[in-house]
């Protein structure tokens, strides 16, 4: 029996359509696992995306520094509020039960963090007499963004020289993931009477006539003096054109006191040690508090007429402070 065989060049096996290149085929496969794959982790991400930008997160409102910051005015009991919000796409479903307490560890820290070994710039704790929270839960309603805890404050008595805190920690919220970073929050209290505000950014234009005792001539100085409130109806500045520093030893050797009367009359005395002496009858410099207005703003001013000793000198002073301020804004603030 004879065999027949037919012989095929390399070119000619190539174009036979019953010879397979499972190098191909190889490929392709691959190519389709890596595809389906592909398609399925991006699913995965997908789904955990959109659960982490739509998931409802508990948090206190405050700064960066995690501190919340108020004025109330000296002279009367107001009421601050520490607030959570409820931060997520979607609407809450569900009534949020937040319960804060008092944690002065953080005054601890922040006091560390920010002063290290500099005491005398410590936040001090605020005293409980000045402060009551009637409760430490409060209730964030489903659907709502937010809910607040309010506490009363009365701050006569506190210094504007020294800073305040309350400090809260959420203890624990019924529903949905509280944020770490924002559980707890520094409450600080700072004081503000109609004149100044206790954080020393209440600066008056200053022009001052200063003349030595003994001598017939004056100089005038014009400048800037920072105010403080001291009480509901105190206030504290620099004696003259002395220098200014947040310092209380600064403060006890030069500081004056003005107390304004209902009728507006200026009552000036020593804070500390300086000797100060009023002077009254000067129909320029009345010593009195008012408020002036040239028909496009209004200025809160004050006419001083004073003498007081500064080392080995008697100086008299006779001064004007102005600042502009905005009633309506003002108003808004209260």
């Amino acid at each position: 029996m004879k065999h027949s065989y037919t012989m095929y060049t390399k070119r000619e096996i190539n174009k036979k359509p019953h010879f397979f290149d499972l190098t191909r085929i190889q490929r392709i496969i691959v190519s389709l696992l890596v595809v389906m794959a592909t398609t399925l982790f991006s699913c995965e991400r997908d789904e955990v995306f959109q659960k982490e930008q739509y998931k409802n997160v508990v948090a206190l409102i405050s700064e960066s520094d995690n501190v919340s910051r108020k004025f109330h005015s000296l002279g009367e009991e107001s009421v601050g509020y520490v607030a959570a919000s409820v931060g997520g796409t979607n609407p809450t479903t569900k009534n949020i039960v937040v319960n804060l307490v008092e944690d002065h560890s953080f005054i601890d820290a922040y006091n560390k963090t920010n002063y290290d070994l500099d005491k005398r710039k410590y936040v001090r704790t605020l005293p409980k007499s000045k402060y009551d929270i009637d409760s430490y839960q409060f209730t964030i309603p489903a659907g709502e963004i937010g809910g607040r805890l309010p506490i009363r404050i009365r701050p006569d008595g506190l210094s504007p020289d020294s800073a305040y805190f309350i400090s809260l920690r959420l203890e624990s919220a019924s529903a949905y993931e509280v944020n770490p970073s924002k559980s707890y929050v520094l409450y600080r209290v700072r004081i503000k009477n109609w004149w100044a505000v206790g954080d020393g950014s209440s600066s008056y234009s200053m022009n001052i006539k200063q003349r030595e005792s003994g001598s017939t001539s004056e100089i005038q100085m014009p400048g800037r003096k920072i105010m403080h409130p001291i009480s509901e109806n105190q206030v504290r500045i620099m004696a003259g054109n002395e220098t200014y520093a947040s310092d209380i030893n600064v403060f006890n050797k030069f500081a004056l006191v003005l107390t304004i009367g209902e009728d507006n009359k200026v009552t000036i005395s020593s804070y500390k040690d300086v000797e100060v002496t009023q002077i009254d009858g000067d129909s320029d410099f009345p010593n009195i508090f008012r408020i002036e207005d040239d028909g496009y703003k209004k200025y809160k001013s004050f006419l001083l007429k004073y003498s007081y000793k500064s080392g080995n000198k008697t100086l008299e002073i006779k001064e004007e402070l102005r600042l502009e301020y905005n009633e309506a804004e003002e108003t808004e603030e209260n």
